[in-house]
């Protein structure tokens, strides 16, 4: 009986994580390059009451708990916004962005700019790396990013840049994407930023050209991959999950309440 009141507790605790998840999804559904996560459940401690000779031992759970929030790597729809330096990532990897620090962090939000040293840099200010992992910048740059007349991006990674005096600005690598073994396991950073991890894989990032399986798409951006209609049918099964558990709180009580009773 007191089993079950800490039984329906950890569901309390648990499904009301799962909705903390499930309402961030939502929030973010059109949050450009965001990925949804999704909480897994698992059984808690088993208690032995008894041993069976036949069954073998026999087993209360205590309840429930969160073996993990996992983030769903999928692919998201990508949108049309006719800007160069909007780019979208179609297939496996990340853009690889670092701070002023030179510490790397990935991502698939794919807004850029051009700064006035003539680094492509997303909306922190990160500037964005090529396949050697080094921060891309416009070579022969003039005073002002303005003089920047033409720049395009093929799906290769590759820049093509002219001022306006038609000379060349082109870097001399193209994007790198960087591919991890376990992406779900990079850690978010907010911000639409992932840092590694050990879960990530090991060695870590690889950073590769963009070909045949992943290809940039200049003038596009990721959107969110959140599922609305999964989201609000997950929304409907962990209310009716925290109902029936507080349910349970309540049964046990009352049956609590019987045993104290029969003192009288």
């Amino acid at each position: 009986m007191i089993r079950s009141l800490y039984s329906g507790v950890s569901g309390l605790k648990n499904h009301q994580i799962r909705m903390d998840v499930v309402g961030n999804n939502i929030a973010n559904v059109n949050t450009t390059g965001f990925k949804a996560a999704r909480v897994n459940f698992q059984d808690a401690l088993s208690q032995k009451i008894s041993q069976n000779p036949v069954t073998g031992q026999n087993q209360v759970g205590t309840g429930v708990k969160v073996g993990n929030v996992m983030n769903i790597h999928t692919q998201g729809p990508l949108q049309n916004t006719g800007r160069d330096l909007d780019l979208a990532i179609q297939g496996d990897g990340f853009f690889q962005v670092q701070d002023s620090s030179n510490k790397k962090f990935y991502t698939r939000e794919g807004t850029f700019f051009i700064d006035k040293n003539g680094y492509i840099v997303n909306s922190q200010n990160y500037k964005l790396c090529d396949t050697s992992g080094t921060a891309i910048q416009l070579q022969n740059m003039p005073t002002s990013p303005d003089y920047v007349a033409s720049i395009s991006i093929g799906k290769d990674g590759k820049i093509t840049a002219k001022d306006n005096n038609n000379n060349d600005l082109s870097p001399s690598n193209a994007i790198g994407l960087a591919i991890f073994p376990n992406p779900a396991g990079l850690k978010k950073e907010g911000m639409s930023l992932y840092s590694e991890t050990p879960e990530s894989g090991s060695p870590g990032a690889t950073l590769a050209s963009p070909g045949t399986t992943s290809t940039i798409e200049s003038g596009y951006l990721e959107m969110s991959n959140v599922d609305l209609t999964e989201e609000m049918t997950n929304m409907i099964t962990t209310q009716r999950g925290y109902q029936a558990n507080a349910r349970v709180i309540t049964v046990s009580d009352t049956l609590l309440e019987e045993l104290i009773q029969l003192k009288r």
